[in-house]
């Protein structure tokens, strides 16, 4: 949510600095994640200057091109080539000199450059509103009174305020905080207990609001009561749909909401000010002139003002017309034939108070994250509906025309009254850790317009107003005092006091920390992804057996309704989200668990995974080939993993299954301690990543439970040299690497140090059919004496009658 200090200051009276009052709003549980002073144009109008056009006249080369010769103020005329249809000598407009940057209403900001048009030099631009930001109007350029002086900066003739905007990362529980108002009062409320301010809050006036006629009756009738406690609603006649005043566009564009047209943004103005959300229906739209507050059965169809077709459900609430043709989702979002549009004349508008849970529900399952949906799931105040269609009505009247063509309807079965809270005075204490004088607690309620209904010395009774939802206990009363009394006013304690806790060897967050460590030193990026996922994964990219899925009743997001059963999907997001952000070249790492539903209950299990995908090294002159990651660049990393927590005496294997095109598994007797391998195409290809992907899933609870056994061991190094001999083996394609490794290990245990394979060879008319000759190279040594040529044929012929009868291979002498 988005608060702007000009805005603030409509309503209540504000002196300190912008840095000053961000400091305040934080310390009031507003809290202040960004703040930074805008204009209200991008670009502030700057290097556009009035120009008066001397001379124009058809372009020799272009048909439905100007060539005009405009006086800036300076020395000389400026030739420029104009497109708009209505530029026309001794006009005075709005010219961008050479070297100007301009901020249009939509595309990229761009510069100014002296240039050739048809052959023709242009030394800047004649611009239209839409140009530089300032309207939507492109059917011409800007024409300005003729008294305005040559010269005049244009941010000065149109007077551009500048404005101060905070970042405000509101709690679900501040409903409310949703508005410019309520924050204004709140904040009104700390300038009065700790700076001397006078408290006091200007409330919009709706005195000049009447009834003209009653020729536009809306009938209204709510069926659920439970999910719209109140409706409201009103009819406007005769109204003319057009752009917004000037003042109106800055309100809206100041916290970021674009504006459409006079009717449409006077009601998200007024959702922003008041905290009430408001709906404009073309009241010629709505058929037996009657509107029904219902629930459609489940599976109906409805088309959104997004023109997306939504199936609802039972729970959804709907506007719906006389016919029970649905009109809008209530609270949440409109539909696309009963909306506001360029040629609505007559207009019902709709105030009402919604469920919190209810709306919250659909809007999750919708995905329709609206600024009205975000209000009423808050909570909003039931209290305030009337008073807000009245305060929107008038501005209707006075920017678009139009009378007050119904008495307001009001539905409100059961009124919802104001919450009061007894709070004990030693509580205030307790909770609070301070005393606060109960002189002082009066007036920080008061401030608070919360009024005290029974004032005793062991305790009091409160009003709370409904606008704040949250506030229905004592401690949440308290917690209101303290905001306003200042959390930073509450000592801190000169005691700190802690307990020895005994945690089981190795540390499970050692390891994590040491392999952490030496992961971001080798250029990786630590990711912390929730640990919900979307069960549509497990049931159309990867199958993963349905009575496996954990199922979460997840009302936050409806999406995200099983806990993960595997890792690989939270790297996949996190690859997508970057490359669609141009970071194209990624080594990422994550920690976490994986969740899966067995029959003797839950089973959690602690993974560590390493995700590559893109080029080894980043672009650079000495680094031309950019190479590319492999699954060997993913194997090293794995092996240096295990390595560095001394995880040695694993059995290797190759794997292919529905994760892994090519991959390898690492496993010590029936446990695997790591898989590894590129990502099926088609696994990234249905996750929207076109690059090739490499995943790790190292079990860490394996992974750590196999270093309690090991110690990293440090030797010195040998001081005899090493010998090497070179074994060039045809054997059959069945045969991996890793078969010659192990039983090469098997049969010279001692002096063999190392093995490599350096070369493979494939032919078939050479070799024969299905066979391949590998050329591996062993390292043997001894720590104690240098080898002598005996000892190591003798070794090398223990390997070669292993080769050949273990398997079947052939040496190539």
């Amino acid at each position: 949510m988005k608060l702007a200090l000009n805005w603030l200051k409509e309503y209540t009276d504000i002196n300190l600095p912008p840095k000053q009052v961000g400091e305040i709003l934080t310390d009031i549980g507003l809290e202040v994640e960004g703040e930074e002073e805008i204009e209200s144009i991008p670009g502030g109008l700057a290097g556009l200057v009035v120009g008066h056009v001397k001379e124009c006249g058809k372009h020799p080369n272009a048909d439905k091109l100007s060539l005009t010769k405009v006086d800036v103020g300076g020395d000389e005329l400026l030739q420029i080539v104009c497109g708009a249809p209505n530029v026309a000598a001794g006009q005075k407009v709005v010219v961008a000199t050479v070297g100007t940057m301009l901020y249009p209403l939509a595309g990229e900001p761009f510069k100014i450059k002296k240039g050739k048009i048809r052959g023709e030099v242009s030394m800047g631009m004649i611009c239209a509103e839409d140009e530089i930001g300032l309207g939507s109007d492109h059917a011409g350029i800007i024409v300005l009174p003729e008294t305005v002086e040559v010269g005049t900066l244009v941010k000065d003739y149109y007077e551009l305020e500048s404005d101060y905007v905070y970042e405000i990362g509101l709690t679900p529980n501040r409903s409310d905080g949703t508005n410019q108002i309520g924050s204004a009062k709140d904040l009104a409320a700390a300038l009065k207990i700790n700076y001397g301010h006078s408290g006091k809050v200007r409330m919009p006036s709706i005195a000049d609001f009447k009834v003209d006629n009653h020729d536009l009756p809306i009938h209204v009738t709510v069926e659920n009561t439970a999910a719209c406690p109140r409706y409201s609603g009103v009819s406007i006649s005769g109204v003319t749909i057009k752009e917004s005043p000037d003042w109106l566009k800055t309100r809206l564009l100041s916290i970021g909401v674009r504006p459409i047209s006079n009717v449409v943004d006077i009601t998200n103005f007024v959702l922003h000010e008041l905290g009430q959300p408001l709906h404009a229906f073309d009241a010629d739209q709505i058929k037996g002139k009657k509107i029904i507050v219902k629930n459609l059965p489940a599976g109906t169809k409805f088309q959104s003002l997004d023109e997306v077709e939504r199936k609802l459900i039972a729970t959804d609430l709907m506007i719906c017309d006389g016919e029970s043709n649905g009109m809008c989702i209530a609270g949440v979002f409109g539909g696309i034939k009963s909306g506001v549009t360029d040629g609505t004349t007559n207009i019902f508008l709709e105030a009402a108070h919604f469920n919190a849970k209810t709306t919250r529900r659909t809007s999750f399952h919708h995905d329709l994250r609206t600024d009205a949906a975000k209000v009423f799931e808050k909570g909003s105040d039931p209290n305030i509906t009337v008073y807000a269609l009245k305060r929107a009505a008038q501005l209707i009247k006075e920017l678009a025309g139009g009378q007050i063509a119904s008495e307001i309807v009001d539905i409100y079965p059961t009124e919802i009254k104001r919450a009061e809270i007894k709070v004990a005075y030693r509580n205030v204490e307790r909770l609070i850790g301070v005393s606060i004088p109960k002189t002082e607690i009066r007036a920080i309620l008061e401030s608070m317009e919360m009024e005290i209904l029974e004032d005793g010395e062991e305790s009091f009774v409160v009003a709370v107003p409904t606008n704040k939802a949250d506030v229905t206990r004592e401690a949440d009363l308290i917690e209101e005092i303290l905001r306003i009394y200042g959390f930073n006013k509450v000592p801190i304690p000169t005691q700190v006091k802690n307990s020895v806790v005994a945690t089981k060897r190795p540390s499970p967050q050692e390891l994590r920390n040491t392999l952490g460590d030496y992961l971001s030193a080798n250029g990786f990026n630590e990711m912390m992804a929730v640990s919900l996922s979307k069960s549509s994964y497990s049931k159309e990219i990867l199958p993963v057996p349905e009575e496996e899925l954990v199922y979460v009743n997840n009302t936050s997001n409806v999406t995200l309704d099983v806990m993960r059963p595997t890792m690989l999907f939270s790297g996949l997001e996190a690859i997508l989200h970057n490359q669609n952000r141009r970071s194209a070249d990624l080594k990422l790492f994550e920690s976490g668990k994986t969740y899966k539903k067995t029959a003797d209950g839950f089973k959690e299990s602690q993974h560590l995974s390493l995700f590559l995908t893109g080029q080894k090294a980043s672009e650079s002159w000495h680094n031309t080939k950019q190479a590319a990651t492999d699954f060997y660049t993913l194997k090293a990393y794995v092996n240096n993993v295990l390595a560095r927590l001394g995880v040695t005496g694993f059995q290797e294997d190759s794997l292919k299954d529905d994760i892994f095109a090519v991959g390898y598994k690492y496993f010590r007797g029936q446990q695997v301690v790591a898989k590894f391998g590129k990502v099926q195409k088609k696994i990234a290809k249905a996750m929207g990543i076109k690059s090739d992907v490499y995943y790790a899933d190292i079990n860490f609870d394996a992974l750590a439970k196999a270093s309690k056994k090991h110690k990293i061991a440090y030797s010195e190094l040998n001081k005899f040299p090493t010998v090497r001999r070179d074994l060039n083996l045809i054997i059959d394609n069945t045969v991996s690497f890793n078969d010659i490794v192990r039983h090469a290990r098997k049969t010279v245990k001692k002096s063999l140090k190392d093995i490599n394979l350096f070369d493979v060879y494939v032919n078939e008319e050479q070799l024969g059919a299905n066979k391949k000759a590998y050329a591996v190279s062993f390292i043997f040594e001894d720590p104690t004496k240098t080898l002598v040529d005996k000892f190591v044929d003798k070794e090398m012929n223990k390997l070669i009658q292993a080769f050949e009868r273990n398997l079947n291979a052939q040496i190539r002498r």
